[in-house]
C-alpha cells in the first residue's frame, strides 16, 4: 500500500482483482501503490484449466483425470463429467477433503491482503470460512455497502445457478435481492458480469459464462460511475459503457498478476 498518511494529497488509489485462484505471490504485491485493494472473489483454485497439474483436483486425482474432467466441461458434456467425477469420490470424504484442501489455501491467500482490502466471495469460494481467516485489516462485503475515499461501494459476491454447480451459487432471486438491497452506488463490485452477451462469452472456452439480469438492470436504473466484475477469464470485450456507466472486466489475475487501478 502507499507509505505513510500525506495531508497533501487529495486523490484516492484503488487497485482491484478478480479470479485469483491460488496465486499468492502476485497478490502479495497487488497493493502496492495503492490506497486499498478490492478482491472480487474466486480466491480458490480448484483445477487450472490452462495447466491441469495445478489446483486441488490434480492433486487429489493426478493429471490424467484432470485432463479428462476438463474434456467433459469444455465439450458441454456435464453429465458425463459428474458421473465421472462421482466415480473418482467414491469411498472418500468428498466434503472433507475439499474442506482440508481450501483451508491450506485460505490460510496463505489471507495472509497475503493488504490493509485495508475490502473483499468479496467468486463462485468457487466457500464464505463460511472467510471468517476464520479474514484479519482486522480485511472487510468482507456480500450485499452491503463501503465508503473508500469518499465514493460508496456496493458488493455482491457468488454467481449463479449453473451446471457446474460451484460451492457459490445462489437462485436469481436470491441474487437479485442482494442487488437491490445496495441502492444506488457510485461503484458496483460484483463477481459475475451484468447479462451482456459481449461480456460473458469466454473466446478460450467458447461458451457464454452466466451473467445477471438483475445486475444489468441496476445499472441501467441507478447509473453507478463504474460496474466492476471478473468470473470471465477470456471476454469477448473486457469493458463497455451502459448509459452512464464504464463496465469493466478487472482481469484474470490468477494469469496475469495484475490489478486493475481506478484513481480519483
Amino acid at each position: 500500500m502507499r507509505a505513510g498518511p500525506d495531508s497533501t494529497r487529495q486523490r484516492t488509489r484503488i487497485h482491484v482483482v478478480s479470479d485469483v485462484h491460488g496465486n499468492t505471490e502476485a497478490l502479495a504485491r497487488a497493493g502496492d501503490g495503492a490506497d486499498a485493494l478490492v478482491c472480487l472473489g474466486d480466491l480458490v483454485l480448484f483445477l487450472d484449466y490452462a495447466d491441469h497439474s495445478r489446483g486441488i483436483f490434480p492433486d487429489l486425482f493426478g493429471v490424467e483425470n484432470a485432463d479428462r474432467i476438463v474434456a467433459l466441461r469444455t465439450a458441454r458434456r456435464f453429465e458425463e463429467a459428474r458421473e465421472f467425477g462421482r466415480g473418482l469420490w467414491a469411498g472418500r470424504d468428498r466434503n472433507a477433503a475439499i474442506v482440508s484442501a481450501v483451508r491450506k489455501q485460505y490460510a496463505e491467500l489471507f495472509a497475503a491482503f493488504p490493509t485495508p482490502t475490502y473483499a468479496t466471495y467468486g463462485n468457487v469460494d466457500i464464505p463460511g470460512l472467510w471468517s476464520e481467516y479474514a484479519h482486522p485489516g480485511t472487510t468482507v462485503l456480500d450485499g452491503e455497502r463501503a465508503e473508500i475515499g469518499g465514493r460508496v461501494f456496493g458488493f455482491v459476491g457468488g454467481g449463479l445457478k449453473t451446471p457446474m454447480n460451484t460451492p457459490y451459487e445462489i437462485g436469481d432471486e436470491e441474487y437479485a435481492a442482494k442487488i437491490e438491497a445496495l441502492g444506488p452506488v457510485d461503484v458496483l463490485c460484483t463477481h459475475i458480469p451484468p447479462e451482456v452477451p459481449e461480456l460473458t462469452y469466454d473466446t478460450v472456452a467458447r461458451r457464454f459464462e452466466r451473467g445477471s439480469r438483475a445486475l444489468l438492470d441496476a445499472i441501467r436504473r441507478t447509473r453507478p460511475r463504474y460496474a466492476l466484475f471478473g468470473h470471465v477469464h477470456q471476454p469477448l470485450v473486457r469493458r463497455m459503457r451502459i448509459g452512464a456507466t464504464e463496465c469493466v472486466n478487472v482481469g484474470h489475475f490468477a494469469s496475469t498478476g495484475r490489478p486493475w487501478s481506478l484513481e480519483w
